[in-house]
């Protein structure tokens, strides 16, 4: 039997220490206390800048921005991942999608923590030209998501281009540099002419990015070298995933943020788990890349046309078996449930009409809820295994069937 590090048990329980001991405290409802106003005050004061920006309103500036922020929006990298994973930039797929959900966690974390409103709408004009932001709309506005993340993945990138080319000199990193300081520009002040965010909410996002990318890069390869080869990594990571759900504070209205956190939490486990047991095969350093000879441009072309449909594929299943076994799991441990998207026969069938506060649970609601709370909201763990299972198929079942295929 494998052993388990003493470094995993003491995570655990400084995180579970650290979800009873905030609950206990009231440290989100303190430290909101304090940061919440101040947000607000900024918010409104940068409101004539706002209206200052929007003056310069044209169908072309609709566009361009809303086009920016779809392209550096989660969805996005939802969709674009997979296709790096098999396009042969494994290390950096997996990089890129754990960072993606550190920066998901700490963001919405930071958001639903201070719980400060976005620009006041009127007078500012906001534009939601997607379903993605009327839903990003819901959230509140510090920091800035879509800038934050583009901090992280676009400096990421750079640094991982920069670490792999061959004549690396002076031109080609201030021409990197600039190129990421340009984006981060655009998507920054397009956030504000777009009336999502205010000015406070973007320094805080290029704040707070800047910080978790520091982090990032001192510990990417302790991160990397563990998945690849560490013990316990699957068991570990989804003891985790799990406590990482309950240590989420809550905010003072519901938002989506929640929701986007235990999506990409999913993500991460799934990808974690697949690629612990298949890096010898198919994620190693030597597999074929896209624009070489084992990989031309209709070979991955084919990778595409099988790992698309497969994958939504197993989103579906994966969200139709969590729907049927949680819920019979749940009835057999006695435990009370409630659902208020995926299983419309358990919709205020079990704690009936709840106020909007209600709906997402405190830290020691959510970690004891049978105690606490009338039911548990089976929605998050039926989404939590629909990413999982979509994410482990990216890294496992899909290259297990490309390999078949020779592809």
């Amino acid at each position: 039997m494998e052993s388990i590090p003493m470094w995993q048990g003491v995570s655990i329980c400084v995180i579970v220490s650290w979800i009873v001991i905030s609950s206990t405290l009231n440290v989100t409802q303190k430290l909101r206390s304090f940061t919440q106003p101040w947000v607000s005050r900024h918010v409104l004061t940068g409101t004539p800048l706002i209206l200052q920006i929007q003056k310069f309103q044209h169908g072309f500036l609709d566009a361009l921005f809303s086009g920016l922020s779809c392209v550096v929006s989660v969805p996005f990298y939802t969709a674009f991942l997979p296709l790096l994973f098999w396009s042969g930039h494994v290390r950096l797929a997996r990089q890129m999608t754990l960072l993606m959900a550190f920066c998901d966690y700490l963001g919405n974390c930071i958001k639903d923590s201070v719980s400060a409103p976005r620009p006041s709408c009127p007078p500012v004009r906001r534009v939601t030209a997607t379903k993605d932001e009327k839903e990003n709309a819901m959230e509140y506005g510090l920091p800035s998501s879509h800038t934050l993340n583009t901090v992280c993945l676009s400096g990421y990138l750079l640094h991982y281009v920069l670490s792999y080319a061959h004549n690396r000199d002076a031109v080609m990193i201030l021409a990197g540099v600039s190129m990421v300081c340009l984006l981060v520009a655009l998507i920054g002040t397009g956030r504000i002419y777009l009336g999502m965010h205010s000015l406070v909410d973007i320094i805080g996002g290029l704040a707070i990015g800047l910080a978790i990318l520091a982090f990032w890069l001192t510990m990417h390869e302790y991160v990397d070298n563990f998945i690849v080869s560490g013990q316990n990594v699957t068991p570990f990571w989804a003891a985790l995933s799990l406590v990482l759900l309950f240590a989420y504070p809550t905010p003072e209205f519901p938002t989506p943020s929640y929701e986007f956190h235990t999506a990409f939490n999913g993500v991460a486990l799934g990808i974690v788990s697949g690629i612990q047991q298949t890096y010898h095969q198919f994620h190693h350093e030597d597999v074929s890349r896209i624009f070489t000879p084992q990989l031309s441009i209709p070979a991955f072309i084919g990778r595409m046309l099988i790992g698309i449909p497969t994958i939504l594929l197993v989103k579906f299943c994966s969200k139709a078996l969590a729907k049927w076994i949680l819920p019979v799991v749940s009835n057999t441990l006695g435990i009370p449930i409630r659902s208020t998207i995926y299983v419309p026969s358990l919709k205020g069938s079990v704690s009936g009409k709840k106020s909007d506060e209600s709906k997402q649970l405190g830290y020691i609601q959510k970690l004891l809820f049978f105690s606490h709370q009338d039911s548990f909201d089976v929605d998050t763990g039926i989404r939590f295994l629909q990413y999982a299972g979509l994410a482990w198929s990216v890294v496992d079942l899909v290259p297990s069937m490309f390999s078949q295929l020779n592809l």
